[in-house]
């Protein structure tokens, strides 16, 4: 597994997460942090950079939508090193998205895989209101839409819809791919966890999403 020396870094002397547990904490102490406006923006250092050329060992997967306001990094105040993204409108899977996840997984060794949804998805809005109208999206938006489809919450309408369908979304991903074989496996020797969560863009909150 690729390694790297960590250098000097505001994480201090923390050891780095090597569990799905230590992982998830350290992402809600970031979030803390980022929500707080008390950011440490870690892993910047020369020394970090200098060290991270010798190899890398992020202790997580994030898996989030291309939306411009939901960057991983900062919703969690991590640096160079720390996360593996993989970003999708909609966290929408295909073999490019789940073949990156699982090299962080099955290559990396990385503990903790999190599917992380938002308030206000413009992925997920946009395949209700396909879905509503009837309309085809442009060119390759409707895969999007098609691949979204299946999770609408149609108990509800308008925006709690949307807003449900946001939570229903991840939960399908998050499903989809803990039942991936390469990933089931690692979930069965207590490897790894695969877990839902969202970001609220009116708090800058990130909770799971069960």
């Amino acid at each position: 597994r690729p390694t790297a020396s960590r250098g000097a870094s505001p994480r201090g002397t923390a050891p780095r997460p090597a569990t799905a547990d230590q992982a998830l904490r350290e992402l809600a102490a970031g979030n803390r942090r980022w929500r707080t406006y008390c950011e440490r923006h870690p892993d910047e250092t020369p020394a970090v950079r200098a060290s991270l050329t010798a190899g890398q060992q992020p202790f997580a997967v994030v898996l989030g939508c291309i939306d411009s306001r939901v960057p991983p990094e900062l919703v969690f105040d991590q640096g160079l090193g720390d996360l593996m993204t993989v970003r999708s409108a909609g966290e929408v899977l295909d073999e490019a998205v789940l073949g990156s996840v699982a090299y962080g997984v099955l290559e990396l060794g990385i503990p903790l895989v999190m599917v992380l949804g938002h308030q206000s998805c413009g992925a997920v809005k946009a395949a209700v209101q396909a879905d509503r109208s009837g309309e085809r999206l442009p060119a390759h938006i409707q895969y999007l839409a098609d691949q979204i489809s299946p999770n609408i919450d149609r108990t509800k309408d308008g925006d709690a819809r949307v807003d449900s369908t946001i939570d229903a979304n991840i939960r399908a991903v998050r499903s989809r791919l803990a039942a991936e074989p390469d990933l089931a496996a690692k979930i069965s020797a207590g490897e790894l966890a695969v877990v839902g969560a969202r970001y609220e863009l009116s708090s800058q909150l990130v909770h799971p999403v069960v």
